[in-house]
Order: structure tokens, then C-alpha cells, then sequence
């Protein structure tokens, strides 16, 4: 089920998230369905449970192709549920982010190149992954949802954020964030 993505303004984008307590359930399995859904519906490159008004410790993400980052590598699909980043790098990058919770909008925004996370998919079963690059830039990105921060709380530079269709006039007209 396609479930409705708050935008940034609602308070509840803005709290931190409970960990999950219970694996393999059918509330948990629903939950995960429905981001995926929700996600797809609107060409996303992840979700945060906390996206849709759930407050767990819940994300996803990956993709083969995404219109909406026409130039990114392909991201393996992958629920993390619990997740903890353990940074492997200082070296940070500037990129380009929009969110589906910020619609219209993109900034560049630091993050860590290179990150290991880890934590359980949805059956509770372990999940530990290294990642670098946009890979990366993504698993920082739904997990700052966790924590109740939206990326333009990390831009440095507000000359570089603005409006997707100013800023990016050669994307598809439906690739809103």
C-alpha cells in the first residue's frame, strides 16, 4: 500500500526514531511492504519508516536505475532495520541530494566516502555491509531520517541548494523529490 510521505514542517520528521523490538512479524512485514511500495511510487533511492509517520528504527533503499539520479551506480535493495554506520574514512564528499520529504528541492550536502553499517533485516537476521561513494551517501542519508535530521540540516553552502527544476532543468519533469 502506497502510504502518504510526510514533508518537511511536520514535527514528527524531527524526533528520534524507537528501535525495533520484535522481528518477523506481521505489523514489521506490512511496514516494510508498504515502504517499498511507497518508494517506488515515487522513484526514491530510499525511505525512512519515519517518512511515513512510523516511529521505528526502520529503512530502505537500493535501486537498479533511478530517474531521478539518472548518473548514480546501481544500490543494492536492502532493508536495515536497528542500523548502526561506523565510519571507515574522514574523507568527506559534496553531493547532490533531494528527499522525498523535501519535494522540489536539492542540495549539496558533506558526507563520509566510505562506511560500514550494520544491524538485521526483517527477519532479525544480521546484516554487515561496507559501502562507499553514493551507496554510502544513501545509507547516511535514510539513517539521519532515524535521528530525526533532514539533509538541508547538513548543507554548508546555501548557494547550492534550491530548486530541482532550476537547478537540473534536463531532469524529468516527475522526478520531484
Amino acid at each position: 500500500m502506497i502510504r502518504e510521505i510526510l514533508k518537511m514542517g511536520d514535527p514528527r520528521l524531527l524526533q528520534v526514531a524507537r528501535k525495533v523490538e520484535r522481528f518477523n512479524t506481521p505489523e514489521l512485514r506490512t511496514l516494510i511492504e508498504d515502504m517499498f511500495d511507497t518508494m517506488d511510487h515515487a522513484n526514491g533511492a530510499g525511505l525512512a519508516a519515519p517518512q511515513i509517520g512510523v516511529d521505528l528504527q526502520v529503512v530502505i533503499f537500493g535501486f537498479d536505475r533511478n530517474p531521478r539520479y539518472p548518473d548514480a551506480p546501481m544500490v543494492p535493495k536492502t532493508v536495515l532495520v536497528n542500523p548502526v554506520l561506523e565510519m571507515l574514512s574522514e574523507e568527506l564528499e559534496d553531493g547532490w541530494e533531494g528527499c522525498l520529504s523535501v519535494p522540489g528541492l536539492r542540495g549539496v550536502v558533506p558526507r563520509h566516502v566510505r562506511l560500514k553499517y550494520s544491524g538485521y533485516d526483517l527477519m532479525g537476521h544480521r546484516i554487515e555491509r561496507v559501502a562507499e561513494g553514493f551507496h554510502a551517501r544513501v545509507v547516511q542519508h535514510e539513517c539521519d531520517h532515524l535521528q530525526g535530521i533532514l539533509y538541508p540540516m547538513r548543507i554548508k553552502d546555501f548557494s547550492r541548494f534550491g530548486f530541482t527544476e532550476i537547478l537540473f532543468p534536463d531532469l524529468p519533469a516527475n522526478s520531484d523529490d
